[in-house]
């Protein structure tokens, strides 16, 4: 497996894509019920197979990934070959930009000598869609890049 397995919320949410996937392999639910029962080890192939593929077309289309902690917010753009960071710091300990209360206070101190806001970019060691992965798994979630293009644009216009 080359990422992880679909949780069952997920592979409820994605029920019908998931029969169909079965249905691509002449697999009915008859005996996909079968399968379960005789042949728990292939029934959990599929569930494998069935995640990778969901998991590479998500990756595949991810751009934005947001990550934050109580100071951090991590940004990511991710290119075809690199991804671009900006890394945003709140200065202040009882800052907690966890809270709507520490948005609004970076909303209000964004360029101030109170937040620290660094750019950067590397280069993917491995492949885009692991690397973007293991962001997954270290926290990040996928964005639509809104907050990424407005502080990205802010930084380029100054």
């Amino acid at each position: 497996m080359k990422y992880r397995r679909l949780t069952k919320e997920q592979f409820e949410a994605l029920h019908q894509e998931f029969a169909n996937f079965l249905a691509t392999q002449s697999i009915d639910k008859s005996e996909w019920d079968n399968i379960k029962a005789q042949q728990p080890e292939v029934a959990e192939q599929e569930l494998d197979v069935f995640s990778d593929l969901i998991w590479e077309g998500v990756l595949t289309g991810a751009n934005y990934l947001e990550h934050f902690s109580k100071n951090f917010i991590f940004l990511f753009h991710c290119q075809e070959t690199l991804v671009k960071t900006i890394v945003l710091k709140a200065l202040v300990p009882e800052t907690d930009f966890m809270t709507k209360e520490g948005l609004q206070w970076l909303s209000d101190n964004m360029f101030t000598e109170t937040v620290e806001i660094k750019l950067g970019h590397k280069n993917y060691d491995k492949d885009r869609n692991e690397a973007i992965f293991e962001l997954i798994q270290q926290g990040a979630i996928l964005s639509d890049g809104q907050l990424y293009l407005q502080i990205n644009g802010i930084i380029e216009a100054s």
